[in-house]
């Protein structure tokens, strides 16, 4: 079979997620022909058909869906190892990954630690809620992660367990309170059981603010401040913390970085 060429991978994939011919052709910025063209060039180059074509709609067929979620992959497969390419190449400098609010007072005294060692290169974090992919696409060097987070294909190291905490303004009616379980959370109007992607400061003064209560791992109170509260939760067990990073992409800094962090996790369990 003559392979197909990455360039027909992006028209395929625009022509499916618009469903139109002329919407897709806007899109990569040519004429509608030619991309109606090369379509019908990549259905005869596999031998099936893709599109159910009629004079009002296009549709995938059973064999274009399939096709739809491969070549996502390899776009993103691409995409991924140009990105790695292009991280082995920069200027020396570690890029973590990490979730807002979650092991921020290890990923502060690692810094720290790291900063304070020999031949460090500038680190940047980077808040997202998906770390592995940050890993993974190489806009990462390594991550913060838990344990319950994907790690498939990621090479990892255990760090330390986070207890949960509610993260509450000092005056919200929670905040006198013991203790909490998800019950209590989960009938919390202001609860989001998913952080909105900003930066600890900001999160911080959200809580602060009144407009947000979430779930945070216990290491955050470091940086609480008198206008926020940290009130344990019961039933809810541990997160561990792990440090992943993609095995493909070789770095001697990121590899100082992990052990940096193993020996602060290391002292912080006494």
């Amino acid at each position: 079979m003559d392979r197909p060429e990455v360039r027909d991978l992006v028209y395929f994939v625009a022509v499916a997620e618009h469903r139109h011919f002329g919407r897709a052709a806007e899109q990569l910025g040519m004429a509608q022909p030619p991309l109606s063209r090369a379509i019908g060039r990549l259905e005869r180059r596999m031998g099936v058909r893709l599109f159910d074509r009629t004079s009002r709609r296009v549709d995938l067929t059973t064999a274009g869906e399939v096709f739809l979620r491969e070549s996502g992959k390899i776009l993103a497969a691409l995409d991924g190892g140009v990105r790695r390419t292009q991280q082995a190449a920069r200027p020396r400098r570690l890029v973590l990954a990490a979730p807002a609010g979650t092991g921020v007072g290890l990923l502060a005294e690692t810094l720290a630690a790291y900063r304070n060692g020999p031949d460090p290169v500038p680190v940047e974090v980077l808040f997202t809620s998906d770390q592995g992919a940050a890993v993974r696409d190489g806009t990462a060097d390594a991550a913060f992660m838990c344990s319950s987070d994907d790690l498939g294909g990621l090479d990892t190291v255990d760090l330390l367990d986070e207890t949960p905490v509610a993260l509450v303004a000092a005056v919200h009616p929670l905040a006198v309170r013991d203790s909490l379980t998800m019950d209590d959370l989960e009938h919390e109007e202001l609860f989001r059981a998913q952080a909105p992607q900003v930066g600890l400061d900001e999160l911080l003064d959200r809580v602060a603010l009144g407009e947000l209560v979430i779930l945070s791992g216990a290491s955050a109170t470091g940086r609480l401040g008198s206008s926020v509260v940290a009130v344990p939760v019961r039933g809810v067990p541990p997160r561990q913390v792990v440090l992943a990073w993609a095995p493909a992409t070789p770095s001697a800094a990121r590899d100082q970085f992990v052990h940096v962090a193993v020996a602060v996790a290391v002292a912080a369990r006494g």
